[in-house]
């Protein structure tokens, strides 16, 4: 441990004092309730002849004056302050009163009333201190502003900042009304298995591992979709997982390698259908958390009214992308053409379907603003997605584009068992050529597919972004308690302004 500050060794001193009077960190509390439960209840005339009430918290500011202290406590729902006098408690409990410090946790019980200045304030008849603080908080509770610090040390900026708990209760509600929006439409919430012997269900780079007992190498899942779709191979026609995913990629505004996702999956539905679904999931979700059928993200209002827009990926490069349509977005050298023209770079330049990816993430993405499907993906970069029958080069796929970031991402499955270990074999080719975001091939799950999948359609959304759309959070790390982040050594390690951009 590094050395102690003075402030440190005060309060450690205080505490041994107190061991020495037989201080033995309580434990039981009777009849406690929240300061808004206590604010809730009228002030008795005369207040001397109310209710008493036992309240609970953390000291968070502390005022002095001779035989008589003002301090507020802060709980989970907010705030209260407190009066106590050495006349009323007696000079042994307020000779503890005196040795408070800030972020210590106390408990009181008294009565109501109402100061000269009008705040509504508990006097105090008994105390007892339960927690000594051993650690400064940040400076007046105001000092965190520093973002490394605010996500390192999360329970501090808790403390300090109560719309960031406001912000966490929200992300809750989110995730309770998705649950309750898919409970209610017959959908089973299940559980699938985190660590897997085949990283699959989507292109991404996995975190590896090791299973000594079974000695035999693992990966953290980077998707739920393989899993689940086996459960619609067995019956299970209406499926969803709201859990962790893991993906060894780097750090960003919208990016976080851990990170918790929702996947559902539909037996006899289509990519058409679930784009409804999704709609109407979105809009109910705006409607309950007070925002009508609009929100406000980063200055911009955004409208989330129904329907919502539909545009293909190739036509998005005409219309908003601003290719003009005399070029042929399907031939590779006139893209080639057109990234040159817009300085996009290309890690894959000979497959037409990647090509058409990085210009549509240069050109088209950062402009959707409001809520944009865009559809029909190139089969190339859609590996589980169905084909389209009129257009056998793009797949029905959808992706919900808002505020410039992919939201959700939906399709009809690939429930073909022989095209499915066509393209995994395409896959499994790119991944030995180097691409390390390229699929394994999944045998078990292709002796699954060859039971017979049901025409089933299914969908990814990202809880995190998610939240920083209906919470106006700028970057990712906001809504997560504890976002990645390099060990602190000396005080250094990474910062907010060392995330790179996308």
């Amino acid at each position: 441990m590094s050395e102690r500050s003075e402030q440190e060794q005060v309060r450690l001193a205080k505490l041994a004092a107190m061991r020495d009077e037989g201080f033995l960190f309580p434990n039981e509390l009777e009849g406690r309730l929240l300061t808004t439960e206590v604010l809730g209840h009228p002030v008795a005339e005369p207040p001397e002849c109310g209710e008493r009430f036992t309240v609970a918290g953390r000291v968070v500011l502390f005022r002095q004056m001779g035989k008589a202290s003002f301090c507020h406590i802060l709980d989970m729902k907010g705030k209260l302050q407190l009066y106590l006098r050495q006349d009323v408690i007696g000079e042994e409990q307020y000779r503890a009163v005196k040795e408070l410090d800030m972020g210590d946790i106390i408990e009181a019980r008294g009565y109501l009333f109402v100061t000269k200045t009008g705040e509504t304030t508990l006097h105090v008849d008994s105390f007892r201190m339960l927690v000594k603080c051993l650690v400064p908080p940040p400076e007046k509770w105001h000092g965190l502003t520093d973002v490394e610090a605010r996500y390192r040390h999360r329970h501090l900026d808790l403390i300090s900042h109560p719309d960031v708990r406001d912000l966490f209760r929200k992300r809750a509600q989110i995730i309770r009304h998705i649950r309750a929006f898919l409970d209610a439409r017959d959908f089973l919430e299940v559980e699938t298995p985190v660590l897997q012997s085949v990283a699959g269900g989507t292109i991404a780079r996995p975190f590896a591992t090791h299973h000594n007992s079974l000695g035999i190498d693992m990966f953290m899942r980077i998707a739920l979709e393989l899993p689940l779709k086996k459960l619609v191979v067995g019956g299970l026609e209406r499926v969803y997982e709201l859990g962790r995913c893991f993906r060894n990629e780097g750090l960003s505004k919208k990016h976080n390698p851990e990170f918790t996702m929702i996947e559902l999956y539909e037996a006899f539905a289509t990519f058409e259908d679930h784009m409804n679904l999704i709609e109407e999931l979105l809009s109910s979700l705006v409607s309950e958390l007070g925002g009508g059928d609009s929100i406000t993200y980063q200055g911009k209002t955004i409208s989330l009214a129904r329907p919502f827009r539909r545009l293909s990926m190739h036509d998005s490069l005409y219309e908003v992308g601003e290719v003009p349509r005399t070029e042929d977005v399907r031939d590779l050298p006139t893209l080639h053409r057109i990234a040159a023209h817009h300085r996009v770079g290309l890690v894959d330049s000979d497959d037409v379907g990647k090509v058409v990816e990085a210009l549509w993430g240069a050109l088209v993405e950062p402009r959707l603003i409001d809520p944009v499907f865009i559809t029909h993906h190139p089969a190339s970069i859609s590996p589980l997605a169905r084909r389209s029958d009129a257009d056998p080069s793009v797949c029905d796929r959808y992706e919900l584009i808002i505020a410039g970031m992919e939201v959700a991402n939906g399709y009809s499955e690939l429930n073909d068992p022989v095209d499915q270990r066509r393209r995994f074999e395409e896959q499994a080719a790119r991944k030995a050529a180097g691409d390390h975001e390229a699929f394994d091939l999944d045998e078990d799950f292709l002796r699954a597919l060859e039971s017979g999948l049901p025409p089933t359609a299914g969908d990814g959304m990202g809880i995190d972004r998610l939240t920083m759309l209906l919470t106006d959070a700028p970057s990712i790390r906001e809504v997560l308690l504890f976002p990645q982040m390099k060990p602190e050594a000396g005080g250094g390690g990474d910062t907010e302004e060392a995330v790179p951009e996308e």
